[in-house]
């Protein structure tokens, strides 16, 4: 396909899709557009999937990945509009019921502690969705709390020990923190900022998908496209968070970038390798066939830092 058709290919899409597509690649904010994501398509249909308590699933995090916790994260990366009440609405019992007391989202197990990652994706939806920032304040106490010497994030830190950090966890917690930064709130900034940068010099520092002591590649997954990306983390994920958070480029992200470019079919697209197992609402896109989701992503990350040859 020549640009302008892989162009028309991605508005043939989803409405969120062409939404992104707009705003990404075009440079057209689209307000109207957006407001449509919750009356049709992936938004509607993920919005009409609530169970008689107005939420999703069984309760807050089962069963992966029709339950609250993942349709928000799945609807906030839909760019659905971040004022919707109903959605604000449900994020409202979510803080009053679901935490724990060191302060996170969902605390697990005998001694109720809670998973730094499962916050980081809590903290990303809540602050897309504007929460309020009391509600926010011991999320954020708790996620300061358990960075890691190295800079990065473990999910395990805090339960089954942990001496070294997690790319899937600390990519998670970024995005957290991104939207924290960018929508409004104060409350511990300078320490968020000081947090974010060292968790983005951890990715950095392993180029994005290798060992730091070796040099190897750290999983095959990792270099595997993936969508929806749940708490898993992939090169294609990590890059497209440094796109949206403005990462000028360093050296260290050419590997990846090189493997991202390396995976454009003939036509211009990206395939979509395949789906994480477990039971979902329905189904975006089909394993193995070019992804409107990964070509939006790569397109942005490419044009981004100035990759498209």
């Amino acid at each position: 396909m020549t640009p302008s058709n892989i162009i028309s290919w991605l508005m043939e899409g989803d409405t969120s899709i062409q939404y992104q597509t707009h705003r990404d690649l075009l440079g057209n904010e689209k307000p109207s557009l957006r407001k449509k994501i919750a009356l049709e398509g992936w938004g509607f249909r993920l919005m009409s999937q609530r169970n008689q308590q107005g939420s999703w699933g069984q309760d807050y995090y089962q069963p992966k990945w029709i339950c609250t916790h993942y349709t928000l994260l799945d609807l906030k990366n839909l760019q659905i509009d971040p004022k919707n009440k109903t959605i604000r609405d449900i994020l409202d019992k979510v803080f009053l019921n679901e935490k724990g007391p060191d302060g996170g989202i969902l605390p697990i197990g005998g001694v109720k502690k809670s998973d730094v990652c499962v916050n980081g994706m809590a903290l990303n939806f809540a602050s897309y969705f504007g929460q309020n920032q009391n509600d926010l304040i011991s999320v954020i106490d708790f996620i300061l709390c358990q960075k890691m010497p190295d800079g990065g994030f473990n999910c395990q830190s805090n339960r089954q020990g942990a001496d070294h950090s997690s790319l899937h966890s600390t990519l998670s917690v970024l995005e957290g923190l991104l939207e924290y930064q960018r929508n409004g709130y104060s409350y511990r900034m300078d320490e968020v900022i000081d947090a974010k940068k060292a968790a983005e010099e951890f990715i950095f520092m392993h180029r994005f998908y290798k060992s730091d002591k070796t040099g190897l590649v750290i999983h095959p997954n990792f270099l595997k496209l993936y969508y929806p990306s749940r708490w898993y983390y992939d090169i294609l994920r990590a890059l497209d968070y440094c796109r949206d958070g403005g990462l000028p480029y360093d050296q260290r992200m050419q590997d990846a970038l090189d493997v991202l470019r390396n995976k454009r079919n003939k036509e211009g697209t990206w395939n979509l390798a395949a789906q994480h197992p477990g039971k979902v609402h329905f189904e975006m896109e089909k394993a193995g066939n070019p992804s409107r989701w990964n070509t939006l992503r790569a397109l942005r990350v490419l044009k981004f830092y100035h990759q498209e040859n």
